[in-house]
C-alpha cells in the first residue's frame, strides 16, 4: 500500500476525474477530445511521409478525424495505420514525464507547434481550420495571462486528457473490433495489411499498449503530481521569442 501511495497522488486523479467528466459534456468535451485525436492523426500523417505523400487530415465536430493520403510501401503502410492508437499513448506518457521533469515548457512547445504544423500543412477542412485557430488562441491566452499556477494545471488537465482518450478510443476500438470487426477503424485496415492477423487482435494490441503505458507511467512514478510551476516561466518575449 506504502507503495502505491509513493507513485500516485491526490491531485493526479481529482485532475483525471476532472478530464472524464468534462470531455463527457456536450459540444465541450467533443471540442477539447479533439486534442487527442490532432496528435492520433498527425502520428499517421509523420509516418506516412516517410513512404507517400499526406494529401489532407480533416478534424470533426464529434471529436472524430481522418487522415488521407497515399502509400507505396507496405511496410510504411502498415506502420502508419498503427502508429496512431501508439502515438497518442506515447504523448500522454510523455506529457507526465514532462511534468515530473518540471519541463512543462517544453511541452507546451510540442503542442503548439504539433497545432501549428497542422494548420499550416494537412488540416484544410472548416471546422478543422476553426478547431486549430481557435484552440491554439486560446492556449496561448491562458499562457499569456494565467499565473504560474494556471499554466501548471492547465497543463496537467490537457496531459490528463490525453490519457484518458487514449485508453478510452483504445477500448472502444477494442469493442468495435470484436463485435464489428469490418468497421473497425484502423484496426479493420490493418487487418487487411497483415492478411493473417484480424481486426480483433489489433484491437487487442491497441488497448494492451495503452495500458502498457499507463503501467509504466505508474513504474516511473509520473503520477506523482505536487504543486509544480514552470522552470522558467513561459513567456512570448525576452528571453524566449516566436516567430
Amino acid at each position: 500500500m506504502g507503495s502505491i501511495k509513493e507513485k500516485l497522488s491526490l491531485k493526479f486523479f481529482l485532475f483525471v476525474g476532472l478530464a472524464f467528466i468534462i470531455i463527457q459534456i456536450p459540444i465541450i468535451g467533443d471540442y477539447l477530445r479533439i486534442i487527442n485525436t490532432v496528435i492520433h492523426e498527425s502520428g499517421h500523417a509523420f509516418i506516412a511521409l516517410f513512404g507517400g505523400h499526406v494529401e489532407s487530415i480533416s478534424l470533426f465536430m464529434n471529436g472524430d478525424g481522418v487522415t488521407h493520403g497515399t502509400q507505396s510501401i507496405w511496410i510504411i503502410d502498415l506502420i502508419t495505420c498503427s502508429a496512431g492508437y501508439l502515438i497518442t499513448s506515447f504523448m500522454a506518457y510523455v506529457s507526465f514525464w514532462l511534468i515530473k521533469k518540471k519541463k512543462q515548457t517544453f511541452l507546451i512547445d510540442l503542442i503548439l507547434g504539433i497545432i501549428l504544423i497542422n494548420l499550416l500543412l494537412w488540416v484544410r477542412n472548416p471546422y478543422g481550420l476553426f478547431w486549430l485557430a481557435s484552440f491554439g488562441l486560446i492556449f496561448l491566452a491562458f499562457l499569456i495571462k494565467g499565473s504560474q499556477k494556471v499554466i501548471h494545471n492547465l497543463v496537467l488537465l490537457l496531459a490528463c486528457i490525453l490519457l484518458v482518450e487514449s485508453v478510452s478510443t483504445a477500448y472502444d476500438i477494442l469493442i468495435i473490433s470484436l463485435i464489428q470487426p469490418h468497421a473497425a477503424g484502423d484496426a479493420t485496415n490493418l487487418s487487411q495489411l497483415s492478411a493473417f492477423i484480424p481486426a480483433q487482435a489489433w484491437g487487442i494490441f491497441f488497448f494492451a499498449q495503452a495500458l502498457f503505458f499507463i503501467v509504466l507511467g505508474f513504474k516511473k512514478g509520473l503520477f506523482r503530481i505536487g504543486a509544480g510551476e514552470l522552470q522558467p516561466k513561459y513567456q512570448l518575449k525576452g528571453t524566449k521569442e516566436f516567430l
